[in-house]
């Protein structure tokens, strides 16, 4: 039993540490895309960000759900799906 709540509780501070956005160029890294094609990709509104002022940052949820849907429902997922459309 003890194991078994150690175990919980270092997932649970793991998960604690997973970054809540990243920046364009992780998600580039993440995606195997270089960073101008991530930005152009943002710009033409088909993939999910916040703009801050000049700082462009993404939603690491987004990226969690748009894998989950790829590997649950086996099969392509469009990130333009998974981007706000203008005015919502």
């Amino acid at each position: 039993m003890r194991s078994f709540m150690s175990a919980r509780d270092s997932l649970a501070r793991q998960r604690s540490r997973q970054p809540r956005f990243y920046s364009v160029a992780e998600v580039a890294a993440i995606f195997g895309l270089s960073p101008m094609t991530a930005y152009r990709a943002i710009a033409a509104g088909e993939f999910p960000a916040v703009k801050i002022r000049g700082r462009v940052i993404v939603p690491a949820g987004a990226i969690d759900a748009m894998v989950e849907a790829a590997t649950s429902e086996g099969t392509l997922v469009h990130s333009s799906d998974w981007a706000a459309s203008p005015g919502s």
